[in-house]
């Protein structure tokens, strides 16, 4: 699935802007920011969130570019979060009152030798029909980002069943791994580690990073700070373990 594709096929919310807004000079683009918007639930609530995925201003036209950003921002109801932030445009987002989300990686390798319990994984396919004891809402995540090109994964335990995404990655270009991009809680990731991490390795993914600034208590693994920061702007803060429907995940940048 391209990108393009994948950016038609997102259901937006209908207050918020399909792809973006662009500047116009004459009848050429000279600037453009491109966003992908959906709803996420934050503290059992859904909540609007736009992920700033694209941003580029010609160099002549530079001094408008805060005055598109400003212009993407004018809904108060609504978190913006920028997951792929390149540096130049730092000041900006600082000065538009964005905040760090989180400034590094915990990295934790995968023990295939893990015991499962009682635990059972089910890999979610886009063409799944039932995926039980999920509400609709997450159904819907697990499916669209199987589409996406993402591990979706269903943990049956006997208190309940948990859902978890990964995106692939390749850690230095040549480890693969799984970048953590959706479970309800991070404490579900720490307790369902070992039956989670056998089903990635099985799928050869032998590490699994998550986004965060410290390390994560009961997991073993590598803190990195300084690594692919993200930032964001809003009334509900997104937590770590959550990064669905963001470039992230639906086009693995």
């Amino acid at each position: 699935m391209g990108i393009l594709d994948s950016q038609s096929r997102h259901p937006t919310p209908a207050t918020l802007p399909k792809y973006g807004y662009l500047i116009e000079s004459g009848e050429a683009v000279v600037g453009v920011i491109l966003v992908i918007s959906s709803v996420a639930q934050s503290d059992g609530a859904m909540a609007l969130r736009s992920n700033l995925s694209s941003w580029y201003v010609l160099p002549s036209f530079r001094g408008y570019a805060p005055l598109l950003l400003s212009r993407l921002l004018k809904n108060p109801d609504v978190t913006y979060v920028n997951v792929s932030p390149a540096p130049h445009t730092l000041p900006i987002l600082a000065a538009q009152g964005f905040v760090p989300l989180s400034s590094g990686k915990f990295i934790v390798p995968v023990n295939p030798f893990a015991r499962s319990g009682n635990a059972k994984v089910q890999l979610i396919k886009p063409d799944d029909r039932e995926i039980p004891g999920l509400d609709q809402f997450e159904r819907d995540l697990l499916l669209a980002h199987a589409q996406y090109g993402c591990i979706s994964v269903s943990c049956q335990t006997p208190d309940g069943v948990y859902p978890f995404v990964f995106r692939p990655r390749l850690i230095k270009r040549r480890i693969p791994s799984a970048q953590l991009i959706y479970c309800r809680d991070i404490a579900d990731l720490v307790r369902l580690f070992g039956p989670v991490g056998r089903s990635l390795w099985r799928r050869g993914r032998f590490m699994v990073w998550v986004d965060s600034d410290r390390p994560i208590e009961g997991l073993r693994g590598l803190h990195v700070t300084g690594v692919n920061p993200k930032y964001y702007k809003g009334p509900a803060r997104p937590r770590v373990g959550d990064l669905a429907y963001t470039e992230a995940a639906m086009f693995g940048i």
